[in-house]
């Protein structure tokens, strides 16, 4: 009884919040459809939204004015974040946002409070950096999102120690270190991670090749937090799309959403250990149409190992180490339809299967200067990774198994004896798993999918 007082305590205070906020909206003067509403009931997540009534192609479901855009312009701090701009560059971009955050979070009187107050504790968002270190790595074992939290975290305590805490102490009236600490801070950035949003870059028409390159070399639009839009959940099979105008943010339905279903947004063509690393969830195998999976390119070196006699090895060396210098050349990505990133892996496969003249011509000429290898996104699909010269297709074969190896013991992989599968085909035995572990399991298997995918067509 008495946890079941605690459970309806806890789901009247959110009631309660959700209320307040809707509101602050109100007064803010953020216009939601007569024809959606938000909540907790009959959403994948602690809040979404759901249509009231059958929904058209077109029709526009909330209007967030600029105002009501959390930004560090309009935090009480903008000042003193401008005043000291030159002191908070970082390699994120983040750090004013966070600094605006850490101070409307914790004042009483802030005005963004009946927003923020919706998050009561951060950690419910459950990303991967908050899962203690031995059940991260055990779970997430070969997916590569152990290794970005750990790269996470490394900044997030030197951008805190370097940057946010000298500024903190240096302005007392607006922040107390003994408040607003590594792991407030820390909890902010998983915040921003899963909820903030970028206004895309603005596109010139008559832009030439000159200022196309120029474009790209422009720094992303810092992060803001958009209130409403953040309520959405993500598919990859969405049904709404947040528009930007100049005067407001437009959450527009992009095909018919029916009475009772969920209004679901995109973050765009996310696979899922981006969206467990990123948001603290993921989309149920195999659901996710945008899944990848990393080979490294080392794989491919030691495939290469594998099929090539001692007198060629100094060669294959030499060839790793000119591939290691070429930037972008670390991984090669593999989706659900086929490799994406085919003109890296051409060259990979190119490079490794060179005669030792070719090798010479190809360093002297730097790489080529005019190669038409013909469309590289046929080459790589699945039909035409069929049609691969053999070596090619071995050393695919021979870097997949190695991939493969850092999920599990290797003779498992020989064996095809592949525990996650047992679990994904048996869905009793999955329900039973905790959502850490189900999660992972999405992960892992929507990897390796795509990976023995590659072993049959290589084979």
């Amino acid at each position: 009884m008495a946890t079941e007082a605690k459970r309806l305590k806890i789901v009247e205070h959110a009631e309660v919040r959700l209320n307040t906020f809707l509101t602050w909206c109100k007064d803010v003067g953020l216009e939601l459809s007569v024809k959606v509403c938000v909540g907790h009931e009959n959403t994948v997540a602690e809040y979404g939204m759901l249509a009231k009534e059958d929904i058209e192609e077109g029709e526009v479901l909330f209007t967030v004015p600029r105002k009501a855009i959390l930004l560090q312009e309009s935090s009480k701090v903008a000042g003193v974040l401008a005043q000291e701009e030159n002191a908070l560059e970082s390699a994120s971009n983040w750090v004013p946002l966070l600094l605006a955050l850490l101070h409307e979070y914790t004042s009483p009187q802030s005005y963004w409070r009946p927003y923020l107050s919706l998050w009561d504790d951060f950690r419910k968002l459950d990303h991967p950096m908050f899962w203690p270190k031995d059940e991260r790595d055990a779970l997430l074992k070969g997916t590569g999102i152990p290794e970005a939290v750990n790269t996470d975290l490394d900044k997030i305590h030197k951008e805190y120690s370097d940057v946010v805490l000298p500024l903190i102490t240096k302005y007392s009236e607006y922040w107390t270190p003994n408040i607003h600490t590594l792991d407030l801070y820390t909890n902010l950035v998983a915040f921003v991670m899963a909820y903030s949003f970028q206004e895309p870059n603005e596109e010139e028409d008559d832009d030439d090749d000159d200022d196309d390159e120029d474009d790209e070399d422009k720094a992303p639009n810092p992060p803001m937090m958009v209130p409403m839009a953040d309520m959405l959940n993500h598919i990859a099979n969405h049904n709404a799309n947040l528009e930007f105008t100049p005067d407001s943010l437009k959450m527009v339905s992009i095909r018919p959403i029916r009475k009772g279903d969920e209004v679901f947004n995109t973050y765009g063509q996310m696979a899922n250990w981006q969206l467990l690393h990123m948001y603290g969830f993921t989309e149920p195998f195999p659901s996710n149409s945008n899944d990848t999976v990393d080979i490294k390119v080392s794989d491919f070196y030691m495939a290469a190992k594998g099929i090539k006699s001692h007198v060629e090895l100094p060669l294959l060396e030499e060839k790793f180490k000119i591939l290691n210098q070429m930037e972008g050349n670390e991984v090669i990505i593999f989706g659900v339809q086929g490799c994406l990133t085919d003109a890296t892996l051409n060259t990979v496969l190119k490079v490794f299967c060179m005669s030792q003249d070719e090798f010479l011509d190809f360093k002297e000429n730097e790489g080529w200067e005019e190669d038409d290898d013909g469309d590289l996104a046929s080459t790589f699909s699945e039909e035409g990774v069929l049609k691969l010269k053999p070596i090619w297709k071995r050393l695919i074969h021979g870097a997949t198994r190695l991939t493969l190896c850092g999920y599990m013991d290797a003779n498992e992989v020989l064996d095809g004896k592949d525990p996650d599968k047992v679990l994904i085909e048996d869905k009793e035995a999955s329900a039973k798993l905790s959502c850490r572990q189900q999660r992972a399991l999405h992960v892992r298997y929507g990897q390796k999918s795509i990976l023995y995918k590659l072993l049959q067509l290589t084979n």
